[in-house]
């Protein structure tokens, strides 16, 4: 046995233990507020609406099935599941990649184009309510700053995260 593996763990401190616990309440409860909004005025739950902006934000509003599920933390199956009601619906639809037989690619269609600008002003509304509404600038900055690092040091190396250059 390595003497690291052997070692006492490093407990929070009374600081860090509130920190942590005041992160997780509002991260649930953040989440719990913006799909019950989603829910109520856009029919959707928050995780499609975050993979209708991918899809909007990609090239040609196509992106590789495999690469949405990945930046969208979730399972290649939960993904399935959702393209599938969301093609339903008429918001997405998939095609095979040109470039590799195997593969799938989403593509947001102009339904969900529009169903995704009638549901931003919302979502938008909601999100300056719940964060920044009461935050001051200097706590924005700070919000920012952590945020950063924390995603820093949990991305994988190389992940591309445009909306945080």
């Amino acid at each position: 046995m390595s003497n690291e593996s052997a070692a006492e763990p490093r407990w929070l401190s009374d600081e860090e233990q509130y920190a942590w616990q005041c992160y997780l309440h509002a991260s649930m409860l953040l989440e719990d507020h913006l799909d019950r909004q989603l829910q109520r005025d856009a029919g959707m739950p928050h995780v499609y609406y975050g993979l209708l902006v991918q899809l909007s934000l990609a090239p040609r509003r196509r992106k590789r099935m495999t690469e949405l599920a990945q930046s969208a933390k979730i399972t290649r199956s939960r993904l399935s599941h959702a393209i599938a009601r969301m093609e339903k619906n008429g918001w997405v639809v998939r095609e095979d990649c040109p470039s590799d037989k195997r593969g799938q690619n989403a593509h947001l269609t102009d339904e969900g184009m529009r169903v995704l600008e009638k549901a931003a002003p919302g979502h938008v509304a909601a999100v300056r309510a719940a964060i920044f509404d009461r935050l001051s600038p200097e706590q924005i900055g700070h919000l920012a700053e952590i945020c950063r690092a924390m995603a820093d040091g949990l991305q994988p190396k190389g992940a591309d995260l445009p909306w945080l250059r």
